[in-house]
Formats: C-alpha cells, sequence, structure tokens
C-alpha cells in the first residue's frame, strides 16, 4: 500500500515517530506522500523527508486555509522549494470555516495549478464547502495533462465525473468510508477502482474503530478492507491497484 496524503511531520507524531513508521512498514506500507501546508511546517517536512528518505515523498504547496493577506509571499516561499517535489499539492479550496479568503484562495488555487502544468506534476486537492468553485477553477485551468487527486473526497460520483471532464483525477479515498452511514461508502461502491488511491490524512480522520483519535498509516488496512467490503472484491486487489493507480500518478511507472 502506498499512503498518498499524510502529515508525518505534524507534531501530534513527535513523541513516536519512529514507532509510527515501523507500524506502517509492518502494516504493509510501503511509502507514503507529505502534503505541505506553507513556511510555518516547512522545516519539518524537510526534517521528516531526511529522517525517512526511503518512506517518504515531497509534495509543495500553499493549502488554502493558509491563504491569507500575505499569500503572495507564502506562495513565492512554495514555488521556490519545488525541487525534489513528486506533487503540487496540498492545494485548493476551503470555505468550510469562514468565505473571507475565498477569491484569494481561487487566485492561489489556479497559479499552483499552473506550476504544476509547467513542472509536469500531478496535483494533490483540496476541497470543502467549495465544489461550485472548484469545478469553475478546473474548467478555466482544464488541460490535457492536469492531473491528480481529489483528497478526502467527500462529493458525489457526479461531481467527481464532472471534475474529470477537465484533467485526469483519483479520488483519495481515507478513514471516512469506514464512518457509519457516511455517503462517501455508496460513493466508492459506484466507482471503479482505476480511480481510487488510498490515503489517511493522519494525524485527523481515523477510521473505525480509531474514529476520534490519531490517525497514522497503519490503519490504511482498515480503509482498504472497507474498500474491498463495499466493492464486494479481495482485499489484495484493492491494495493491488490501488498501488498501481498511485504509481502511475505520482512516479511514473507501473508494480
Amino acid at each position: 500500500m502506498i499512503d498518498t496524503h499524510v502529515h508525518l511531520y505534524d507534531q501530534a507524531f513527535n513523541a513516536d515517530r519512529h514507532e509510527v513508521v515501523s507500524r506502517a512498514r509492518e502494516a504493509g506500507v510501503r511509502c507514503s506522500i507529505l502534503p505541505a501546508i506553507d513556511k510555518s511546517t516547512y522545516q519539518a517536512q524537510q526534517d521528516c523527508l531526511k529522517q525517512y528518505p526511503d518512506f517518504c515523498h515531497k509534495a509543495a504547496g500553499l493549502h488554502p486555509t493558509s491563504v491569507r493577506e500575505d499569500y503572495r509571499e507564502e506562495l513565492g516561499f512554495a514555488f521556490h522549494n519545488t525541487d525534489g517535489a513528486v506533487a503540487i499539492g496540498e492545494i485548493g479550496l476551503d470555505a468550510y470555516w469562514s468565505r473571507d479568503f475565498l477569491e484569494l484562495q481561487i487566485l492561489a488555487f489556479e497559479e499552483q495549478i499552473g506550476w504544476a502544468r509547467d513542472l509536469d506534476l500531478p496535483l494533490i486537492i483540496h476541497s470543502r464547502s467549495s465544489f461550485p468553485e472548484l469545478l469553475r477553477s478546473l474548467k478555466r485551468c482544464s488541460s490535457p495533462y492536469m492531473r491528480g487527486v481529489l483528497h478526502a473526497w467527500s462529493g458525489s460520483g457526479e461531481i467527481f465525473r464532472e471534475a474529470n471532464r477537465y484533467g485526469r483525477f483519483m479520488m483519495g479515498i481515507g478513514g471516512v468510508v469506514t464512518f457509519r452511514n457516511a455517503r462517501l461508502a455508496e460513493t466508492v461502491r459506484n466507482t471503479d477502482l482505476t480511480d481510487i488511491v488510498l490515503e489517511t490524512d493522519a494525524p485527523w480522520l481515523s477510521p473505525v474503530p480509531f474514529r476520534g483519535k490519531r490517525n497514522e498509516s497503519s490503519y490504511l488496512t482498515y480503509i482498504a478492507e472497507k474498500i474491498a467490503q463495499e466493492k464486494q472484491i479481495s482485499m489484495e486487489k484493492v491494495v493491488s491497484q490501488t498501488t498501481q493507480n498511485t504509481l502511475s500518478l505520482f512516479f511514473n511507472k507501473k508494480t
């Protein structure tokens, strides 16, 4: 398995990061992708990448909730740290807490889509309470080369298919798929496995039976099992196909 979205550098792991990585390996997680947030988390991300060079891969970008009046400065910092990145992310739109900076988020998002195009990199896209705006941005930036993950997907299959009119996107599926009454389970059931990648978003969004506790990459097992259950296929098939999807998208290679 590959965890396509984990904030392993977060302070929630400071006390036992080595053990967290060891448990992930033991659970069958071969590597992970660390999305960026902003300048304040850059050094912690770098330290983690250096500490686990064979387990962690870098993404670069500016998280939408970090977009404020100084977003140009933050964007400049992020752009100058794209070397070695396997993706541009975590970028996108978030109107859940406030819409005060949504217009600036849109500007930052679309500029970073341009970086991905110029650098020939996939995107890791965050979208919360902002699907209409997301689709409009994707349409404006549409390109045959635009590709990536719609991270922590919470929308419908219809919105996912609409997004794929403008590029080639995978659905990032994490712990929410295991929640009781989660509509995401039905969406996954009706989505082709070739369109899905695994992620945790650790330390957040832990799957059942760890909901409400700190998440970690080893819990990908529970996510893969739930997908297998919903699609009535083997867990081995889920792991094999989602790993191939990830390798093709982020690393341009086959298993």
